[in-house]
């Protein structure tokens, strides 16, 4: 049994798809302090045969982040967390082939209809509860099948994973994670054996599954490893962002819906069991698996995502703009749902000139055209919200959950007018922040793997309650948010 500890020093990597960041973390009974160490940029880089992500440079910023923070005292553990999906294809010695894929290449254009006519979409979900999505894992695999390097291809792992064994050289596959390739039964927990017999991967490919809290190893020495480092433990945490966000839901009770809102929006609510209807497959849910064999029962809503590539277009283009806290104080001013449009379009997927997008899917609408910046920005807004509204609702209707709360996590948490109008949108009250909650939940996994007196969700959520107070929205009345949302419902009906 493990001895119970006062209080732990870790290091919570989160990657995410625009940013990392090194936090260092002391969590105790009753303490929750989270410090930034080392903060970089990230994105998907043009190579020759694709997006692809620069890994080996995002492992040197995490050294250098976990370095630094180990240089200031005590160091009790280093976990990971990212985005899902994405991997690294090693051979059979453990180099990585070719940098890893980003999600949002259009390689994988097609392959999911293939796919669908030679197992079925029925079948597909009735083995793994996930959301049908262009760039899933299994089918990334399929594209890579058909690449030159595929016949040296011995192993891949999940991009936590992959940066985990160059720090220990153990390779695993944390289980919420594996969860989100399609290759992964939502019943048994395991990798499917019958999607990958249909599909003809081999096995190896697959590492094995461990469970959030699992002590990997420990960092080994090599050529770019500080040597403070060698010997600190690596563990395995929920590492797929949305999973350690959720278990930072400063949520009582379980009336309550989450949005990890980042990049990508995960809108969803925590099951103790997944759901595999047939109305939860058309209405394209996903079954994830969370912290202590819960399921994270959610859908992938378009994000900030859309901000993101909207600043950067008009940054481009020469515009003299304020910054986004500007854009956001002026879009405030302006009616709500002047103009609405389905932002999960699979147009607004890529990146590129996301302005002339939204403008084009409100003219294709018969919607008002937004036509300066603030405009666009209260487009995307209104659409989020919207998007919010009908996932929190199904969310609850397809899985008898009765909301009586949202609670908004990760950096749209700091989106006041995102907040207000998801408040408004659905009517119920709405609980903001943290906004470093992926980052949290890894600490408090690895807090509990090491010692700390953390039994389960419950408590790791008080914990962050008491430490990270949420903002609480009310819903403003008469926003006329009925006739947006049948406006809505309109483009989304086919005629």
């Amino acid at each position: 049994m493990t001895t119970p500890l006062e209080r732990v020093r870790v290091a919570a990597v989160d990657l995410g798809a625009t940013s990392g960041r090194v936090m260092s973390c002391e969590v105790g009974r009753d303490r929750l302090e989270l410090t930034e160490i080392h903060r970089f940029a990230n994105g998907a880089h043009a190579g020759p045969d694709g997006l692809v992500w620069q890994i080996r440079k995002i492992h040197r910023e995490v050294l250098q982040g976990v370095s630094e923070l180990a240089d200031h005292g005590r160091l009790d553990g280093i976990g990971i967390d990212s985005w899902a999906v994405d991997h690294g294809l090693l051979d059979a010695v453990g180099s990585l082939l070719h940098d890893p894929w980003s999600h949002r290449d259009s390689r994988t254009d097609g392959i999911a209809e293939r796919i669908s006519r030679q197992i079925g979409e029925d079948e597909l979900y009735s083995i793994t509860g996930l959301q049908q999505l262009p760039f899933n894992t299994v089918y990334q695999l399929i594209a890579s099948r058909e690449s030159e390097i595929w016949p040296q291809v011995d192993r891949m792992l999940l991009l936590p994973d992959l940066l985990g064994y160059w720090l220990t050289g153990v390779a695993v596959a944390e289980r919420t994670n594996a969860s989100t390739t399609q290759l992964y039964d939502a019943r048994e927990g395991e990798w499917s054996q019958k999607l990958i017999t249909a599909l003809e991967l081999p096995e190896r490919l697959f590492p094995p599954l461990v469970d959030p809290g699992t002590r990997i190893g420990t960092v080994q020495a090599g050529p770019q490893v500080p040597t403070g480092l060698v010997g600190t433990p690596v563990l395995s945490v929920a590492s797929h962002d949305t999973a350690s966000a959720v278990v930072a839901v400063p949520a009582q009770g379980t009336d309550f819906a989450y949005i990890s809102s980042g990049t990508w929006s995960l809108v969803g609510v925590e099951l103790p069991a997944p759901v595999l209807t047939e109305q939860a497959r058309r209405a394209d849910f996903t079954n994830e698996a969370g912290l202590d064999d819960s399921i994270r029962f959610l859908r992938n809503v378009s994000g900030l995502w859309l901000l993101a590539q909207s600043l950067e277009t008009w940054r481009r283009a020469g515009r003299g703009l304020p910054g986004l806290p500007g854009l956001l104080a002026q879009a405030a001013l302006l009616p709500a749902w002047r103009t609405v449009i389905d932002v999960e379009d699979p147009r607004l997927i890529p990146p590129g000139d996301m302005p002339s997008r939204i403008m084009a899917l409100a003219a294709e609408a018969g919607e008002p055209v937004p036509e300066t910046p603030v405009e666009v920005v209260r487009t995307i807004l209104d659409g989020l919200a919207l998007a919010y509204r009908r996932n929190v609702c199904l969310a609850g209707d397809l899985s008898g959950t009765e909301i009586g709360v949202v609670h908004i996590v990760g950096g749209g948490s700091q989106n006041t007018l995102l907040c207000q109008l998801t408040a408004d949108a659905l009517g119920i009250p709405v609980l903001a922040g943290p906004a470093e909650a992926a980052a949290l939940g890894n600490a408090l996994v690895q807090a509990r793997a090491l010692g700390v007196e953390l039994p389960d969700l419950a408590a790791m959520r008080d914990l962050v309650a008491r430490t990270h107070p949420p903002q609480r929205y009310l819903p403003r009345p008469d926003t006329g948010i009925d006739a947006a949302a049948a406006r809505l419902q309109l483009q989304l009906t086919p005629a």
